[in-house]
């Protein structure tokens, strides 16, 4: 039995009679939650790698064979199913070297990229979609969710044509939010700066900066300046001037 049948086999144990009273208890419902937050713990480490990044793909594999399991007890499919369709896909996707893809031949990144696309396009066509922005999972992080929404649209000539009119679009935006919030209209203000966060994911998209991993750098160098301000002061009684020096401070000091 390889690993993997036997990970099955523990799972079909702790969802059977004696089994593990919690894992009984769970549906696809209530994993949702468990399987994102092990999507993000695989992001946090996976530029360390290692023992790290192996505990953690295993965290999210369980999530794969527990749900496939739940479907198996429900006479859905099962675990052989779902690896069989991810290999059909794999093998249909890449004719180039699966197949003597004599019609679009491919050779480089970018035609793979765009022979790719058109086979999505087929399928989603089976799969009746009406929409070219259909098929974007509705639980997707927000900012993850605008760039594709935005990158779809890109792709049919939806496009700014350059860079002054995508920034000037980011400003519009800023004077409405900032009409909005003279008005001290409350929806409206929420509204304008959902505006501006989609014209700011744009902007990155534009340039070819990943918005969420910007966001992220931008909350690690954040993290670091204000634990040295904490370092440096009594937060309990320091003043905002106070706190003002030591966040300049961490500025030059901490990298």
């Amino acid at each position: 039995m390889t690993e993997f049948y036997k990970l099955v086999e523990i799972m079909k144990k702790l969802r059977g009679p004696d089994g593990c009273p919690w894992d009984k208890e769970q549906d696809l419902e209530s994993l949702k939650p468990y399987l994102l937050e092990e999507a993000y713990e695989v992001l946090e480490v996976m530029d360390v790698g290692g023992d790290l990044l192996k505990g953690e793909l295993g965290d999210l594999l369980l999530q794969i064979v527990f749900q496939s399991n739940i479907c198996e007890e429900k006479g859905e499919f099962n675990v052989d199913d779902v690896i069989k369709s991810l290999c059909e896909k794999l093998i249909r996707r890449h004719p180039h070297i699966f197949e003597d893809d004599l019609i679009c031949p491919t050779s480089t990144s970018e035609e793979v990229k765009i022979n790719w696309e058109k086979i999505k396009k087929t399928e989603a066509e089976h799969k009746n979609r009406t929409s070219i922005l259909d098929g974007i999972p509705k639980h997707m992080p927000a900012l993850l969710k605008a760039e594709k929404i935005q990158k779809k649209a890109a792709k049919v000539g939806f496009e700014w044509e350059n860079v002054e009119g995508v920034l000037d679009k980011v400003e519009e935006e800023i004077k409405e939010f900032r009409q909005a919030l003279k008005d001290k209209q409350k929806n409206q203000m929420m509204d304008e700066m959902g505006d501006i966060l989609f014209s700011l994911v744009n902007l990155s998209r534009y340039l070819g900066i990943n918005s969420q991993e910007s966001l992220n750098s931008t909350i690690r160098k954040f993290d670091k300046r204000f634990r040295y301000v904490e370092e440096k002061c009594d937060l309990e009684t320091a003043t905002l001037d106070e706190m003002e020096i030591f966040w300049q401070a961490a500025k030059k000091n901490v990298k």
